[in-house]
């Protein structure tokens, strides 16, 4: 076996080629669109090279048969907030070999050590953590774009390995053909017509109000529970929205409003990987061909609810109840929608979590995010856990 580094056109070829040698045998899997994943690690296009640096290897067998992959990256605006000055490592495939995985995992700990890092959480994105992060332990079905999906037998190699649980995540989902449960309806109700509440969607007329108005609930609400809070800045979420313009609804996103001032945010996305799994991650004009084609045909019959969040005065108070019960009423109106996937609510955010079981949902699936300390002597300190009644 030979690990080789990435370093032209030809090595990010096998890259990414490397995902779909894995998983070419499973047919829940969906090959990510190659540019999204050649654009993480381009500094023209990742601001996160502003304040960081990423490495990218593949593994060959003696045939030079990619077998594995890995990256690494630096955040220095995190990386030494932590109790040991901390990377991170990625987009990791690998066959079911203990030695290749190893591998993968000391050339990722040494290139991480060498630049003065002590410890490394994965799997991780380079970049915001509604990406490609964690480990998928539990639920292996269909995923929704940009969420993390792997092999089973990769939690195996992350723990024998040494890594330990940093903290846990679960995805929900909600069968939205079942009525809310009566008693958030009426709260919903009775919330949307107190004094002082408005609520209004996203539109594209008015996207750079929408957008400040998104960064500042983010950045309040966040920053309320999340422990090393990166905020977010309007430009990212300009990008987001931007990059996926094509299939975004804009009654799915969503602003609530007290007294005129923006206090809670919702956003969804129909989920763009059941047209992306018929493109194997290429979106050439054969790959635009059939997208148009899959979307004319309404083939997105799931939706991903990226993130909800009510700033800390406005919390407990039905806001969110209100989100569910607006998009019931638009989902209504669009009858080829028949679920609804909530993006992952880490354990260290109680609250958020019971306040999807309240709406109706269910945890489908589990994921987790690693941490390796270096120093396999040191005491090794679980992410912060609040108590769900604080």
């Amino acid at each position: 076996m030979n690990i080789t580094r990435v370093t032209d056109r030809k090595t990010e070829k096998k890259f990414l080629d490397t995902a779909r040698i894995i998983y070419v045998n499973d047919k829940t899997w969906v090959c990510p669109l190659d540019n999204s994943i050649k654009a993480i690690f381009n500094p023209a296009k990742n601001t996160y090279f502003r304040h960081g640096e990423a490495e990218r290897w593949i593994l060959e067998d003696s045939n030079r048969i990619p077998i594995g992959r890995i990256a690494a990256f630096i955040d220095n605006k995190l990386a030494h907030s932590y109790d040991q000055p901390t990377g991170g490592t990625g987009f990791f495939e690998c066959i079911n070999d203990e030695k290749a995985a190893f591998m993968l995992f000391d050339t990722a700990r040494e290139w991480l050590t060498e630049r003065g890092m002590e410890a490394m959480d994965g799997p991780i994105n380079f970049g915001e953590t509604d990406q490609y992060w964690g480990l998928l332990v539990k639920g292996f079905t269909h995923p929704s774009f940009e969420i993390a999906y792997n092999p089973p037998y990769y939690q195996q190699l992350f723990e024998k390995y040494g890594f330990m649980t940093w903290y846990r995540m679960e995805g929900f989902h909600l069968d939205i053909k079942k009525p809310m449960p009566e008693r958030i309806g009426r709260i919903a109700e009775w919330v949307s017509n107190k004094p002082g509440y408005e609520f209004h969607h996203f539109t594209w007329k008015e996207e750079k109000k929408f957008v400040s108005h998104f960064a500042e609930v983010f950045n309040e609400a966040w920053a309320s529970f999340k422990i090393h809070f990166e905020p977010l800045e309007p430009a990212y979420i300009k990008g987001v929205l931007n990059k996926a313009k094509a299939i975004i609804d804009e009654e799915f996103i969503w602003f609530a409003y007290f007294e005129g001032k923006p206090i809670g945010i919702y956003l969804m996305f129909p989920d763009v990987n059941q047209i992306l799994k018929h493109l194997n991650g290429k979106m050439d004009l054969p790959g635009i061909i059939k997208f148009l084609y899959h979307k004319k045909r309404k083939t997105m019959t799931r939706a991903r609810g990226m993130l909800m969040g009510v700033i800390p005065k406005y919390q407990g108070l039905g806001i969110e109840s209100v989100f569910i019960l607006k998009l019931q009423n638009v989902l209504e109106k669009k009858p080829h929608y028949t679920e609804l996937e909530f993006s992952w609510v880490g354990d260290f955010n109680p609250k958020m979590r019971k306040i999807f079981i309240s709406v109706g949902s269910v945890p489908a699936k589990e994921y987790i995010t690693y941490r390796y300390l270096f120093d396999r002597n040191k005491e090794f300190k679980r992410y912060p856990i609040p108590d769900i009644k604080a």
